[in-house]
């Protein structure tokens, strides 16, 4: 009996020789070297702590699937994984049924390796002259809950490449130039984009690949993304995560079951249009550097100010307890809690899933670090938009961050079912 023919059960829980103790997986415990803005962890230490975020129920729920299929996308309102690998895609080619098949093949794909399957036929045949279907080297791993979200950005939508132009949405707007803004175009942009997030680095890592793999020829990586320790949960029963400035992050993100805080501002309504992306969402990603070394000789007094929060509790300013009602205008008017508050946005919220990142050092010795933002609501001309530009103006945090790399896609429905392929609507 192969693999795939045994039972679900034991696919997920190999047998294990008698008195052998459960181990870590290695990956579990190390880091990438690279991961984004409101840090949680960094180094080795705050890696291990950063397995702990989650509620011991999803612990314990580590290596399993999420489910594939459904109305919306996983990897959007689903409960928050340690490891990000982001990408965005060029397509290459320019023929369109080729665009749709890619797609169609992504999808299928997609399916598997959620599913803690290989790809079609496997890494090992069954043809040894030629190159095997999967690379490998996710071989005997969990799925770690790995998902798998798809977006389609502006360029997508030109006119003279797909026959897509009129079906482009109105909400689907290149992001403004914000003050203090210095984007790199090696960094932004992308026709597609792919969200692969797992408690395992090695199985995300894995699952960017194969997609990249199946897309040669048709599509290329434009950039990518390498992110740990979690910056948002969207299980609000669960252990804040923090940032690399050590502060408690996404204490007040939308839950993944307030399904009214999420028909209100994550997901896109039939009557938003268009009709394809009904069920869908809009993301930002932006990667944010942070000044690692200027913050760290910054005062504790001064680091709270800045966040209008305590560095230990989480609590807002003139409050005990982390999830207490904030009183605004006992903040300073540029701390950043005040100004990213919806009392302060006219009831704007967003859905953030954030990574932290660590990219190695620069020319000058300093680390390329800082947050990775992933944000989801329904329409970004009134959710990131006007949040963005109150905070680029006016936020005391400005002086430790600057935003290098932007992008905006639009995020389609769920799979449905086994006939169903990422984007089906939108080329129907």
């Amino acid at each position: 009996m192969t693999p795939e023919q045994a039972p679900e059960q034991e696919r997920r829980e190999p047998a294990r020789a008698a008195g052998e103790r459960p181990a870590v997986a290695r990956r579990s415990l190390l880091g990438w070297g690279g991961a984004g803005l409101a840090l949680g962890a960094v180094a080795a230490g705050g890696t291990a702590t950063a397995l702990h975020n989650d509620s011991a129920d999803a612990a314990s729920d580590a290596g399993r699937a999420v489910p594939f299929h459904g109305a919306h996308q996983a990897g959007i309102a689903t409960a928050v994984p340690d490891r990000l690998h982001f990408a965005a895609f060029d397509v290459t080619t320019e023929d369109r049924a080729e665009l749709i098949q890619l797609l169609k093949d992504w999808t299928a794909a997609a399916a598997r390796m959620t599913a803690g399957h290989a790809v079609g036929e496997g890494a090992f045949g069954p043809i040894p002259e030629s190159p095997p279907d999967d690379t490998g080297e996710a071989a005997g791993l969990k799925p770690s809950r790995l998902t798998l979200t798809i977006g389609f950005g502006p360029s997508l939508f030109d006119k003279d490449r797909f026959g897509l132009h009129e079906q482009q949405p109105e909400a689907l707007v290149d992001l403004p130039s914000f003050p203090g803004d210095k984007l790199e175009k090696a960094r932004s942009g992308g026709d597609l984009c792919v969200q692969a997030c797992a408690d395992d680095p090695q199985v995300a890592v894995h699952a960017i690949r194969n997609l990249a793999r199946i897309g040669f020829g048709k599509a290329a990586i434009r950039w990518s993304q390498l992110g740990f320790g979690k910056t948002s949960s969207t299980t609000p029963d669960a252990q804040t995560p923090r940032n690399m400035f050590g502060f408690k992050d996404g204490t007040r993100n939308i839950s993944g079951t307030d399904t009214k805080a999420l028909d209100e501002h994550v997901w896109v309504a039939e009557k938003d249009g268009p009709q394809w992306l009904a069920g869908g969402s809009y993301l930002v990603a932006r990667r944010i550097r942070m000044h690692i070394e200027t913050w760290d000789r910054t005062s504790l007094k001064e680091q709270e100010d800045i966040f209008g929060r305590d560095k230990r509790k989480g609590a807002p300013v003139g409050k005990a307890k982390e999830h207490d009602e904030p009183f605004l205008k006992a903040m300073l008017p540029t701390s950043h809690v005040r100004l990213a508050h919806p009392d302060s946005n006219n009831g704007a919220r967003i859905l953030r899933r954030g990574y932290s990142f660590t990219d190695g050092t620069d020319g000058l010795g300093r680390l390329d670090a800082g947050l990775f933002f992933l944000a989801y609501q329904r329409d970004v001309r009134r959710g990131f938009i006007p949040i963005q530009r109150k905070l680029a103006r006016n936020d005391a945090l400005n002086e430790y961050i600057q935003h290098v790399g932007s992008a905006v896609f639009a995020i389609p429905p769920g799979v449905r079912d086994e006939d169903d392929w990422w984007g089906r609507e939108l080329f129907s």
